[in-house]
């Protein structure tokens, strides 16, 4: 645990005149959790994730759950929900018999392209969280690019992305049926195991950050929950991504069984994940604290 007098060691938040922190604790170098001090009044828990969902500057005074396109967490939500559908359909017996080989590729593109938007979506969400804390409404700017690496939110967002643009390049060249061996293993495979290395990490700092340690267990915890989801959804990415390496000698992947069970898992889970958005969008805040006695959360 880390203890300040005057300033705030947190990297995205700017505190008011008057404002100090008691304490501030998380994993490694980020600081994840916070007790500060109002010149008056009781002291403010203050939560990234729950401050980034919560007290946004993109629609998070919206209290509907299920329809709000005015508020970017809802569209987070939302598409990745149908980019994580499109990998659950795609790798199933019925409906690759039923679709076609290229249209079931192309079914993989497309869910590629919601999982593009939903992360760059997911990207402008967290460098738009306010920089004051709840109860200090200064105006402040709406922001379109920043450079934050101190911030494990905002890490996890752009290694997110940078593995969705590594799936549309997988995902565009499988739909090319006359590549060689070497090629598809250069073309698709490559790009698909990066994608998936890109999502481990990303949910693995996700993870970290939702329960501020490297193990945690929080089953009543909506963003938990979320965050288990993501990161089994990336581990069965990966075992997909591995066993899709095309042998040279045989031209078929390790395991196609696993190839496609790997998928159908991950789709499931980031599927869940994206709908359970919704509903921490509107979640309840983390409430006030009249002590600091209770930083254990």
């Amino acid at each position: 645990m880390k203890e300040e007098k005057a300033t705030c060691n947190i990297p995205s938040l700017n505190l008011p005149e008057g404002w100090s922190c008691v304490k501030t604790s998380g994993p490694g170098p980020f600081v994840t959790k916070a007790v500060l001090k109002q010149p008056q009044g009781p002291h403010v828990f203050w939560n990234s994730r729950d401050h980034r969902k919560h007290h946004n500057l993109l629609g998070s005074k919206y209290d509907s759950t299920w329809y709000v396109p005015r508020a970017i967490g809802w569209w987070v939500g939302i598409l990745f929900a149908i980019g994580a559908f499109c990998f659950t359909i795609g790798p199933t017996p019925g409906y690759l018999d039923w679709i076609g080989v290229q249209k079931d590729g192309l079914t993989f593109f497309v869910g590629s392209i919601f999982f593009t938007t939903a992360a760059f979506s997911q990207y402008i969400e967290t460098i738009n969280a306010r920089q004051t804390p709840k109860g200090s409404f200064l105006k402040e700017k709406i922001r379109f690019l920043t450079w934050e690496p101190r911030r494990i939110d905002w890490l996890a967002s752009v290694v997110q992305f940078i593995g969705t643009l590594f799936f549309n390049i997988s995902t565009f060249y499988a739909l090319n049926f006359s590549m060689t061996t070497q090629q598809i293993n250069h073309l698709v495979w490559g790009p698909d195991a990066y994608g998936s290395i890109c999502f481990l990490i990303a949910s693995g700092l996700v993870w970290i950050e939702v329960g501020h340690s490297l193990f945690s267990w929080k089953t009543g915890n909506l963003s938990w929950r979320i965050a288990l989801l993501n990161l089994v959804g990336s581990m069965a990415f990966g075992v997909s991504a591995v066993a899709a390496f095309v042998l040279p000698v045989t031209g078929q992947p390790l395991n196609i069984l696993l190839v496609n069970l790997g998928t159908f898992v991950g789709g499931v889970c980031f599927l869940l994940g994206g709908i359970l958005l919704l509903p921490e969008r509107t979640h309840p805040d983390v409430p006030v604290k009249s002590n600091n006695s209770n930083f254990k959360q």
